[in-house]
This record gives structure tokens, C-alpha cells and sequence, in this order.
């Protein structure tokens, strides 16, 4: 598989470095599980800038973004910013997986199997 770099805004790499430095319980535990190729062999990368965006957890060779969703996108106004964010970068061949906060928090083995499964089955 042949990677795609997709250009992002530089002033982003400190905000994702801040966002690192504060994570959020599911994003501590999903990284756990990512982290030093641990999902298949694969490279996720934390707090990835894309575009002009951030994206929670990313692989460039699958061209992967997981997104864990906590309390603050659950307003109307947060769902249409996540949708608009999420259409253009899928416009850049990005695939999405989004989790709930709770769902990595209680259900960790799903979330790894959906991610797994993923993987499996777009990687043949």
C-alpha cells in the first residue's frame, strides 16, 4: 500500500502536541492499545493534524482516523461540525471509526475487534 501524505496547517502541531499532553481516559486507554504497532502491525499516530483538523488517532497506510466522541459532541452544533469535518476529509480517501467515550471505557474488547475487523477486511 502506497502512503498519502495529506497536507495539513502547521500551526495545528502544537495545538495536537497540547491535546496529547491532555487526553481524555478513552483516548488514554485506545492509545494504549494502538501505540508501538500493537493493532496488526499497523502505525497509529496520536492527535494527527490533517487539513485543518486533528483527528484523534490516525494510520497513513490505511489511511484510518478513529475518533473517540465524548459529552462535547453530542449538540446539534457539535454533530454538524463533526459531519462537515469528517465529509472533507473523506474527501482526502480518510476512512472513519468513531467510539464513543463510554464505549472504549466499558467495552474495550469491541472497540478492538471492530477496529481489527476493519483492518482485516480492507487490507486483503
Amino acid at each position: 500500500m502506497k502512503r498519502k501524505i495529506i497536507p495539513y496547517n502547521l500551526k495545528l502541531k502544537e495545538v495536537a502536541r497540547v491535546l496529547r499532553n491532555n487526553s481524555t481516559l478513552g483516548e488514554i486507554l485506545l492509545w494504549k492499545q494502538l501505540r508501538y504497532k500493537q493493532m496488526l502491525g499497523f502505525d497509529f499516530h496520536r492527535q494527527k493534524p490533517l487539513d485543518q483538523f486533528i483527528v484523534d488517532f490516525y494510520c497513513n497506510e490505511l489511511s484510518l482516523a478513529i475518533e473517540i466522541d465524548g459529552s462535547s459532541h453530542t449538540t446539534e452544533e457539535a454533530i454538524e461540525k463533526d459531519k462537515a469535518r469528517q465529509e472533507r476529509l473523506e474527501a482526502f480517501g480518510v476512512t472513519f471509526l468513531r467510539f464513543t467515550e463510554m464505549e472504549v471505557r466499558n467495552s474495550m474488547r469491541t472497540v478492538l475487534t471492530i477496529i481489527e475487523d476493519w483492518i482485516t477486511t480492507n487490507t486483503k
